[in-house]
């Protein structure tokens, strides 16, 4: 995962579009570690977001219905693997969703979208349980986690070979380390 800072009026900011999958860029839009946490806090935040991640550009949209969004999200995430798919599974019965049947590569695949003028947050839940069912259908569901450093709750895809890795960037992994070390030192 390559993090690209921007520096803008001498703030270091984050850019959203970390791994490209709105799943869990959105989760990831609440970094604990900031004095402020929130990282969608006004509506150019929201359109920046988006605009990282491809998704059509429009006026404003519901700061709020994202933020619950990210919230469900977040709630589904940090289910143990055998109660997230019920959970997801709730979520998505909750959704405005449609199946789109389209081409690729001379087989029909079956596609989630939001039906033609959904709200930003309708368009981003269905988008997030897509690409969550996609991580479930190559095998990364069970390695789907949040970062087991407090106070850090970032979701991550543990794609290392042993499939145990427990932080979500080897910020939180340095910082856990740390604490661990100066525990045993007392």
């Amino acid at each position: 995962m390559v993090i690209v800072v921007t520096v803008t009026g001498g703030m270091r900011m984050r850019q959203f579009a970390e791994t490209g999958v709105v799943a869990i860029d959105l989760a990831n839009t609440w970094d604990a570690y900031l004095d402020d946490p929130e990282r969608l806090p006004d509506v150019a935040a929201l359109r920046r977001f988006r605009a990282e991640l491809g998704e059509p550009e429009e006026a404003g949209g519901d700061l709020d219905a994202v933020r619950a969004v990210r919230g469900r999200l977040r709630a589904v995430l940090a289910c143990d693997p055998p109660e997230r798919t019920p959970a997801l599974a709730r979520w998505a019965s909750e959704l405005p969703i449609r199946v789109t049947v389209a081409d690729s590569e001379g087989t029909p695949r079956a596609r989630l979208t939001a039906p033609d003028g959904a709200s930003v947050a309708d368009r981003l839940a269905v988008r997030a349980v897509a690409e969550l069912l996609d991580i479930a259908a190559s095998g990364g569901w069970e390695r789907l986690r949040l970062c087991a450093a407090r106070p850090c709750q970032d979701a991550f895809v543990d794609r290392s070979r042993p499939g145990r890795r427990q932080f979500c960037s080897t910020r939180c992994a340095n910082r856990a380390h740390a604490t661990a070390s100066r525990a045993r030192r007392r």
